[in-house]
């Protein structure tokens, strides 16, 4: 069986004309019962919408983010946000199709939006916020070199532009990863 790495991927910074595709990309991924293909689904800790045409084209046109888009075979499999904050770049909106997850694909990508927050930015350290109940996704992130930080920020409950929690006990973590110059 080919492995979601065997294909070429091709990164590009996402347009206007991507919004669609990306947002329809992103719920699938974390929403519904079509994430549940994957291993990245939040179905059961939050219900409605994980983003929106207006959250991925502010994405899309902030001066200081990135919307990386990835295509395999000329179909978007997945995408990241990248966003330069000072001394290091935040990392979010990070969405692999669910047929495709599992076959090293998120590896690949976060190691390509690493190299390019260092390259473009020369910042230092990667910075992302998870959902601190989401231990499986976490522990992924551990393996790829990010630390929990023990710092937490409060789920926006009440907004529903990022899901209707099914459950009172979410809060978002800080994970840091230093990265390395290049050798």
């Amino acid at each position: 069986m080919e492995s979601a790495t065997d294909a070429a991927l091709t990164f590009r910074d996402a347009t206007d004309a991507d919004v669609d595709t990306l947002v329809a990309l992103i719920e699938s991924a974390y929403r519904g019962e079509s994430s549940r293909a994957g291993w990245t689904t939040e179905a059961d800790i939050l219900q409605g919408q994980r983003t929106d045409p207006e959250g991925v084209l502010e994405v899309i046109k902030s001066p200081d983010s990135r919307l990386l888009t990835v295509e395999r075979e000329g179909r978007i499999v997945a995408c990241c946000q990248l966003e330069h904050r000072g001394a290091y770049a935040y990392f979010g909106m990070f969405a692999v199709s669910p047929a495709l997850q599992g076959a090293g694909l998120g590896k690949a990508i976060i190691a390509e939006a690493e190299r390019q927050a260092r390259g473009t930015w020369g910042v230092d350290e990667m910075h992302m916020t998870v959902i601190s109940v989401r231990e499986d996704l976490i522990a992924w992130y551990e393996r790829r070199g990010y630390r929990r930080t023990g710092r937490t920020t409060p789920f926006p409950y009440g907004d529903e532009r990022f899901g209707i929690p099914q459950r009172d006990d979410l809060r978002f973590e800080l994970l840091v990863k230093e990265l390395t110059r290049p050798s």
